[in-house]
């Protein structure tokens, strides 16, 4: 039988105008407070300047390197941007991390990789932002 959770809404500061930030722990804090054992998590950023992604976790080294390479990829400041808050990079780069990822839960456990961790990025900041967390539990079948 699979149980949808309501969405729980958490938020997160941010320092800088670039910035990620490794949910990890505080998702799965949530997904052991909610006692799913089996299901599904889905974490979701509802702004247009920030994202959602997995990548390693273990060395911090990998953050700024992605940080650095999306900055050279998509430069703050270019001749054809439009969009009038001087923003538009952020925007770019947000379409291309993406605003949602989905994770499953097994054993009560975030299934991840060794070395994977959830990570919000900003792009725009430095803000108060936040992130939603939708949990699917699949529970077993009563005998009844």
């Amino acid at each position: 039988m699979t149980k949808s959770l309501p969405s729980i809404t958490e938020s997160v500061e941010t320092r800088s105008r670039s910035q990620i930030v490794d949910l990890t722990d505080r998702v799965q804090r949530i997904v052991q407070r909610e006692r799913v054992e089996d299901g599904l998590v889905i974490v979701f950023v509802p702004h247009t300047t920030a994202a959602i992604t997995i990548n390693e976790n273990a060395d911090p080294d990998v953050k700024h390197d992605l940080l650095r390479k999306l900055e050279t990829l998509i430069p703050k400041d270019e001749p054809y941007y439009q969009h009038g808050e001087g923003n538009s990079d952020s925007h770019v780069k947000t379409s291309l991390v993406g605003s949602s990822v989905t994770v499953l839960i097994e054993g009560g456990k975030l299934v991840l990789g060794t070395w994977q961790g959830i990570h919000f990025c900003e792009f725009d900041g430095p803000r108060e932002r936040t992130f939603l967390v939708k949990i699917v539990s699949f529970e077993a079948p009563s005998g009844d």
